[in-house]
């Protein structure tokens, strides 16, 4: 790859993992947060406090997703996207400063609730513009590829907490990574932020989108708009990755732990491997992707996830290691496939004048109904219903309403990406037919 090449996909790709950093730090830190920011006195109600406030953080996504979209399809991605990650960093950096219940009272919970919408709302803004920038970017033949090393970055943050978390109460240990060490990790979060901002100041946009601004500016060219109808279908398809994605990488530590009874360096482990396998896969099929097409990726991760889902959570919660990660290494795989095909049609089709903005409503509208809330679905389907493959239910129902929608979904595999919504409107649904292949 030609080092102008690497330099535009990891200076997309970075605040990605920054964002995802956070999101997964909290979900791993989710039973200590609870001992520090709510009474000690019911840990259950403590603990659904702490996943309460992961949820109402995905609700600021939304507004942060238009606001930042809308300046991003105005004046650009790479400046944009330079505010994003610096206020994601920001809002980590603070809770790792955050006084806890003890000493401030109902205030921790607070502020602790203030600093996840600060990170909620820039990171609304924050992987739709990185994407959309990748994308842009990318060979005309490789775009599920280098979407595919985007999403790497989204699950990479996992692996890297897990082994910060391990490697700290290694250096401490666990009782005072209980009382202060579990800072660090979110002081780290807030320096790498200033990594991102580095790989991003010599960035520049791509030529796709210095095109599709000047016809809009000279007012050439057909002016596009954000179909109601595409907005829906891309948020059902991003609900699959919404729900499969923090069910193995935010989740299923407490769930193991708690649930699978696994101790908790245990428990990590078993996740590390699996989120590895989920890595080593997202490339594999995203090359596949750009070989047959996103349709028959999303099909193929749609079924699997049916299909295997309830054997999965079968598997990881009969208490044994080796099961414990061949469930989590089911559910890897069905989120890698689905992802390599339904991540990069969703911005396939849309066109470029409002890619980051159509994207930015899609994918924030998702993660906030269906990912910020699937930990609180995850634990309330266990504890009401009182069966350990009780989170399964919710993956199947989400998988199945996708395997509907992609029924009537157009394949974009060779759209143009500055005139997406064209084609899509001359794509024949017919079984066996696709869009109309105009070259990039």
């Amino acid at each position: 790859m030609h080092r102008t090449n690497r330099r535009s996909l990891a200076g997309g790709v970075i605040g990605t993992f920054v964002e995802w950093y956070d999101f997964v730090i909290y979900g791993l830190s989710a039973p200590v947060l609870a001992a520090h920011f709510f009474p000690k006195s019911v840990p259950t109600a403590a603990l659904l406090g702490t996943f309460a406030i992961y949820a109402i953080s995905y609700f600021a996504r939304p507004l942060g997703g238009i606001v930042f979209g809308v300046v991003g399809d105005r004046i650009g991605r790479v400046n944009t996207l330079s505010t994003t990650v610096l206020l994601m960093g920001g809002a980590t950096f603070g809770t790792g400063l955050l006084p806890n219940y003890e000493q401030v009272g109902i205030a921790a919970p607070v502020m602790l609730l203030a600093c996840r919408v600060l990170q909620g709302f820039s990171a609304g803004g924050e992987t739709s513009g990185g994407f959309t920038y990748v994308i842009e970017c990318a060979p005309k033949h490789r775009r599920a590829l280098w979407v595919s090393f985007g999403i790497c970055a989204a699950v990479l943050p996992a692996v890297l907490v897990s082994l910060t978390i391990l490697l700290v109460k290694a250096v401490i240990g666990s009782d005072d990574y209980f009382e202060w060490g579990w800072r660090l990790p979110f002081l780290c979060g807030g320096l790498l932020s200033l990594v991102g901002l580095w790989l991003r100041r010599s960035l520049q946009d791509s030529d796709e989108f210095a095109l599709a601004a000047f016809q809009r500016i000279r007012g050439v060219g057909p002016r596009h708009r954000i179909k109601a109808s595409t907005t829906l279908v891309s948020t059902i398809l991003i609900a699959v990755q919404a729900v499969s994605g923090p069910l193995l990488v935010s989740y299923m530590y407490s769930y193991l732990t708690q649930v699978s009874k696994l101790s908790a360096s245990t428990a990590m482990k078993t996740n590390i491997a699996a989120v590895l396998l989920l890595v080593i896969a997202l490339p594999c099929f995203g090359a596949l992707s750009d070989r047959i097409g996103r349709k028959p990726m999303m099909l193929c991760g749609g079924f699997w996830l049916v299909l295997t889902a309830y054997p999965a959570m079968s598997l990881v919660s009969s208490g044994t290691v080796w099961s414990a990660f061949a469930g989590q290494a089911l559910i890897a795989i069905g989120h890698a496939m689905f992802g390599a095909g339904g991540f990069v049609a969703v911005l396939e089709l849309l066109p470029t004048s409002v890619r980051y903005t159509g994207h930015a409503i899609s994918y924030n509208m998702a993660y906030a109904i269906f990912g910020g809330t699937a930990p609180i679905v995850f634990q309330t389907l266990v504890t009401t219903v009182g069966t350990p493959t009780a989170p399964s239910y919710y993956v199947i129902a989400i998988a199945a309403l996708a395997l509907i929608v992609i029924r009537f979904t157009p394949e974009t595999q060779n759209v143009h990406l500055r005139d997406a919504a064209e084609a899509e409107s001359q794509t024949d649904n017919r079984p066996g037919k696709g869009p109309v292949h105009v070259s990039q």
